[in-house]
């Protein structure tokens, strides 16, 4: 990690304006650069563009991502925890269901949205400053959220990009649009909830902002304060089913139609901010789009935003990317961007659906747009080491010997009677990290504990964590001594005190080429044979539980980039067996399971 890299931001309160406050509210002020590795190339450069993909920590990819795109990204959209104290999870079900054991589908934990309060609102504000640093001039950013911490985001919000003015002539708040759907939130006791909020800011008051209108019919209602509109039974049969076809297709009206209804049934208005429209419903099982992720978003909530905010060529950035429903409408659209996750299950459906995109723009006749279908994939601050952030802790404490604690805001673990917080995983732990600790410990406990023992310790705290700053251990105990307090701190650094630690299995797979074909014979995922209690011999074929093969015929050692994508629709399976290209020299293959984990390998063509 290179020398820290400030810049400047000003987050004292404006006078006369409201400041939001929490226990252990850190100034932002600047923030180191992290280092990317380029894994995965696909497609071509358009114009010396290709866009990007990145699997990490956003704070640490934004941080990356500052050195070469500060004010330079057009338009921001995230979809970023709501806090809804809920663990998402995807179903994860055997391909072909040819297996003989009842234990074929099982859920696997994708993320958790479980936050105290204080460390959820730092965590956005930290984020959130970094997006306006990445902001153009002419940037908007759009942050979709829900009830559970609306009131709060908004006024993070207002205190980082401006409260704006009613006119739209100040930069800050623009809009609070309601995203209203009539499925999920069950109403018992109160009003079901049926809607998100969608908060709209600019970076300044010379923003991008391409007016939409619609058609509407109205039925009985007053249009203007001219006219109120006939009954609509006295429209033909014909007339109505032309109507009705317009509106769920979303097409213009024809002129004829417009003509004969005007100041009468129909009227061309501005989009208001309720946003109640079928086509940027709620992505349910069984839709076109529907990519078994959890929280998935329509395309048409992101088609509609996009169109607003940016213009053909303009670059759009979606750092809690999830499914990639950003990065694809961005794509279809003509638009660049720029994408990153910390969950790899959420980079490897992106690269798939983003490869679907790619092939179909190919295959299109040249429209007025160009359509920038190249794309890599990245890994900020070399994350190898877990491919799951959130089985991580499970994994260290059973390699450990550790004692997961799983009703503790606290602590992850016991260890030798110690306390034990594992802080970032993938990622170099620093002071930023204490807050959650600091902020939830049992003060009156501590308090006790010293009036007993004035002399010693209150607490004995294990820090684990995968590299760390020189003076972590010095910075803790300063800041709990601001406290009152003493404690005994111990780290055990990953990487450096436990390089032998085997966390889990690694896959394999057996490759052979034959009469001039690469034949995967079978593929062994440990881990996902592992949760689903099988043995190998009770899978009919390997293939039930792979994902996806992808293969470069000609891999250079440095970059994957493969020729061949072999991503089966649905349920099906993959080929397994594939022609080896004349001109194939050095091949490597990866094999993605149903968990997102790969095996990746190299064969030699003689």
């Amino acid at each position: 990690m290179s020398e820290q890299k400030e810049f400047e931001f000003n987050y004292e309160p404006i006078r006369g304006y409201p400041e939001l406050r929490w226990t252990g509210k850190r100034p932002f002020t600047g923030t180191p650069y992290y280092p990317a590795q380029l894994k995965e190339s696909y497609g071509d450069d358009i114009d010396g563009w290709r866009n990007k993909i990145y699997w990490g920590d956003n704070l640490q990819v934004m941080s990356h991502l500052l050195k070469d795109f500060r004010g330079k990204v057009n338009l921001i959209y995230i979809d970023p925890p709501f806090d809804s104290k809920a663990d998402y999870k995807k179903k994860i079900e055997l391909r072909g269901k040819a297996t003989t054991t009842d234990s074929t589908t099982f859920e696997e934990k994708q993320y958790g949205d479980i936050w105290t309060n204080d460390e959820y609102l730092q965590f956005m504000y930290e984020r959130l400053i970094l997006c306006r640093e990445l902001l153009a001039d002419n940037g908007s950013i759009y942050l979709h959220c829900d009830w559970h911490r609306s009131h709060l985001i908004r006024m993070l919000m207002d205190e980082i990009f401006g409260t704006g003015g009613g006119d739209g002539s100040a930069p800050g708040f623009k809009n609070e649009v309601i995203w209203a759907y009539r499925i999920q939130g069950v109403g018992k006791d109160r009003w079901a909830r049926k809607h998100d909020t969608i908060f709209f800011y600019s970076k300044t008051a010379k923003y991008t902002f391409n007016v939409e209108k619609e058609d509407v019919i109205y039925e009985n209602k007053f249009i203007d304060t001219q006219c109120t509109a006939p009954e609509m039974s006295s429209l033909s049969d014909k007339d109505i089913e032309k109507i009705n076809n317009c509106l769920s297709e979303k097409k213009a009206f024809p002129d004829s139609l417009k003509k004969k209804l005007f100041n009468k049934y129909f009227a061309t208005v501005y989009v208001r901010d309720v946003w109640d429209c079928d086509y940027t419903k709620p992505i349910i099982s069984g839709s076109s789009q529907y990519l078994n992720y959890p929280t998935q978003k329509p395309e048409g909530l992101l088609e509609r935003i996009i169109k607003a905010s940016s213009a053909p060529g303009d670059l759009v950035f979606d750092c809690f990317m999830g499914s990639g429903t950003t990065q694809a409408v961005a794509m279809k659209l003509g638009r660049r961007f720029i994408g990153a996750d910390i969950n790899l299950g959420a980079v490897q459906t992106t690269t798939k659906r983003l490869l679907k995109v790619a092939k179909d723009l190919n295959g299109q006749l040249q429209t007025e747009n160009q359509f920038y279908t190249g794309f890599e994939v990245y890994n900020v601050n070399d994350y190898e080491f877990f491919r799951n952030e959130l089985e991580a802790k499970r994994l260290i404490c059973e390699a450990m010997g550790m004692e997961q604690l799983t009703d503790s805001n606290v602590y992850d673990a016991l260890y030798e009677g110690r306390k034990v917080c594992i802080l970032g995983i993938n990622r170099i732990a620093t002071a930023s990290e204490f807050a959650k600790l600091l902020s939830n410990v049992n003060i009156s406990e501590w308090q006790e504990r010293q009036k007993e023992n004035p002399t010693k310790p209150v607490e004995q705290i294990t820090f684990v964590c995968m590299g760390h700053d020189p003076n972590l251990r010095a910075q803790f105990e300063e800041e709990v001594s601001k406290m009152g307090f003493k404690v005994d701190v111990e780290i055990i650094d990953l990487l450096r005190d436990k390089k032998d630690l085997r966390f889990k299995r690694d896959s394999d797979a057996k490759v052979v080429i034959k009469d001039g074909k690469l034949i995967i014979k079978n593929f062994y995922p440990m881990n996902l044979l592992q949760k689903l209690s099988i043995e190998k011999t009770d899978v009919s074929d390997w293939k039930e539980l792979a994902e996806s093969v992808f293969i470069d015929w000609n891999y250079d050692g440095v970059t994957f980039s493969p020729e061949t994508t072999d991503i089966p629709e649905k349920n099906g399976l993959v080929k397994g067996e594939y022609e080896i290209p004349k001109s194939a020299g050095t091949i490597h293959i990866k094999i993605t399971d149903l968990i997102s984990e790969s095996w990746e390998g190299n064969v030699e063509v003689e």
